[in-house]
């Protein structure tokens, strides 16, 4: 295959790619998605996608990693704000609200990846959801041991509200039949790990 020609090279960059790739997969899922398709809507050809990443399987890996970097990031730093467990927890389901309400490729690329199971995407999954599940956990018992409830399966918990939204962003138009138009998370959020008693 010979390189294309240099000025659709320049004309769309990696980030640009993995934009439209983003949009496509969720929509298509890895195995509907067409690299046709994705090279059309980033305005560029086929050959030139494949210029700068030589097959899907690379592509989509790519799409995956970058949106759960910058998801990792936005929780770290809502972690880290300088206020109490009680701000930064309320901080923590913010942030994952909207960060999905402003991706919710990422919520769709997940739901495709946990029905199907033997995508290309599954050990990228493993790599990228796990250690972020495994850093909210730390959070959550370290710096909320005085706050959350101590019988709590944390884990669990998190999981509940985090799969409930994951749910609710891709669920397109049923989302206000389903759930209503007013988003619940972090009120369910303090009802599932706050005691009574918490202090905070």
């Amino acid at each position: 295959m010979g390189r294309p020609a240099a000025g659709s090279v320049t004309t769309a960059t990696p980030e640009r790619l993995l934009d439209a790739a983003d949009a496509v997969f969720a929509q298509h899922g890895f195995r509907g998605a067409r690299l046709e398709d994705i090279a059309a809507a980033a305005g560029i050809r086929r050959p030139s996608l494949l210029y700068h990443f030589p097959s899907k399987e690379l592509l989509y890996n790519a799409v995956v990693r970058r949106t759960f970097q910058r998801l990792g990031a936005a929780l770290t730093e809502a972690m880290l704000q300088p206020s109490s467990f009680s701000d930064r927890f309320d901080a923590i389901i913010d942030t994952y609200t909207n960060f999905l309400e402003e991706h919710p490729e990422l919520a769709r690329i997940l739901v495709w990846e946990l029905l199907d199971g033997q995508g290309p995407g599954r050990v990228v999954l493993l790599e990228q959801v796990v250690p972020l599940l495994d850093l909210t956990e730390r959070f959550a018992r370290i710096e909320g041991r005085r706050y959350i409830r101590p019988d709590l399966p944390v884990r669990a918990a998190i999981l509940q509200i985090a799969s409930d939204l994951v749910l609710r962003t891709s669920a397109r138009e049923f989302k206000s039949a389903l759930w209503g138009d007013q988003v619940h998370a972090r009120v369910l959020a303090r009802a599932l790990f706050f005691s009574s008693n918490s202090g905070e």
